[in-house]
């Protein structure tokens, strides 16, 4: 049975797993603390760049021969499967420990449950369910490319309060003040990779890449939504391709000359099919990057991206920054329209959480389904 302890002891674990967002695809990002008889924290671990070493792995190497005898709290079940390293569950029982807990099973055909079961036939204490909805909610863009073969998406906007990211001249630094940037290239961070459509490439030419002192490793892959490869060579994205992965997500059946020039540049060229209306087929493009093993992505614009993803119902999240101003009517929307004729079709969110930032008001919203 859970106690208080377990509460407090998995939400340390959830805490250290939360070091691996957007840095352990495709793997989900694992935490794990060793706690003795006494309460003492002996060792602990979470998931490492690229996915290994496991968390577990990194706890009980810290631990050493203090970690027989312990309750482990693993923010996710332990893998059963032998993979480029040997399963968890048998390197926790080879180490003496005691009792497991854990919140979620992993949705993974490999695992599913047998994890746990093979901690409890090798007779370890096995405690399911402390932390439950915060390990999923962590590891969502996990278990959704294992479920539903796509990324977790997340919009990023950032607008006036009538929701326009730019005057009609297209000029738009800064909207928002250094603390709300601050906390995006801290949010770009905990995501795998940033998509941005073509235009929001061409006109701001941008470079996605994350800026915040100390996190400049945390730079994720940039992807471009670009249909017709309009993006020009000289783009900042395309000559900086041989340094940071850059991916192209285009129509199949293109200019192959230009496949070409992406690709001796640097960059990988993703093509998908079409929808009927000419463009992309955006969920075919979600399921070409799970393909890939991206787990998390946050979208940056432009206004066109983010109506057609709202419109497919692929929207998960919201990172929502607002300043304390208005355009007008004449400004450019932070959305397109995307067919909503009725109160019934409206894109629902759930308020998560809210803060001050500056001047500035930063949201995060989960959608509701």
């Amino acid at each position: 049975m859970a106690s208080a302890d377990d509460d407090r002891y998995m939400a340390l674990a959830l805490a250290l797993a939360a070091r691996g967002l957007g840095r352990v695809w495709p793997n989900p990002a694992v935490g794990c603390v060793l706690v003795d008889s006494a309460g003492l924290v002996v060792g602990r671990g979470w998931t490492q760049p690229g996915g290994r070493p496991h968390a577990e792995t990194e706890a009980l190497a810290r631990a050493g021969p203090a970690a027989r005898g312990t309750t482990a709290y693993v923010s996710f079940e332990p893998c059963a499967h032998h993979g480029k390293t040997p399963p968890c569950a048998e390197a926790l029982i080879a180490a003496g420990i005691a009792r497991v807990v854990v919140p979620v099973l992993d949705p993974d055909p490999r695992v599913q449950g047998r994890g746990i079961a093979r901690l409890r036939a090798a007779g370890i204490a096995v405690t399911a369910g402390p932390g439950a909805a915060e390990a999923r909610a962590l590891n969502e863009g996990f278990i959704r490319r294992v479920e539903d073969g796509r990324p977790l998406v997340t919009l990023k906007l950032a607008t006036t309060l009538d929701g326009r990211i730019a005057v009609h001249s297209g000029a738009s630094r800064w909207i928002t003040g250094e603390a709300a940037r601050a906390r995006s290239h801290a949010i770009r961070a905990e995501h795998d990779a940033i998509m941005v459509g073509s235009t929001t490439a061409i006109v701001d030419n941008p470079d996605l890449t994350c800026r915040l002192p100390g996190l400049a490793d945390r730079s994720p892959v940039r992807i471009v939504v670009d249909s017709r490869l309009r993006l020009p060579l000289t783009a900042r994205l395309v000559a900086t391709a041989q340094e940071r992965p850059t991916w192209i997500v285009t129509l199949e059946g293109g200019d192959t000359a230009r496949f070409a020039a992406f690709r001796q540049a640097g960059a990988e060229i993703i093509a998908v099919p079409g929808h009927p209306t000419g463009l992309i087929d955006i969920a075919e493009a979600l399921k070409a990057l799970a393909a890939r093993g991206l787990t998390r992505v946050m979208v940056e614009g432009g206004a066109r991206l983010a109506a057609t993803l709202l419109q497919a119902g692929l929207v998960d999240r919201l990172e929502w920054f607002r300043s304390a101003s208005l355009i007008g009517g004449d400004g450019v929307p932070a959305v397109e329209a995307f067919g909503v004729d009725t109160m019934d079709q409206l894109a629902r969110f759930e308020r998560t959480d809210a803060r001050r930032l500056g001047p500035d008001l930063w949201e995060r919203l989960t959608r509701s389904d």
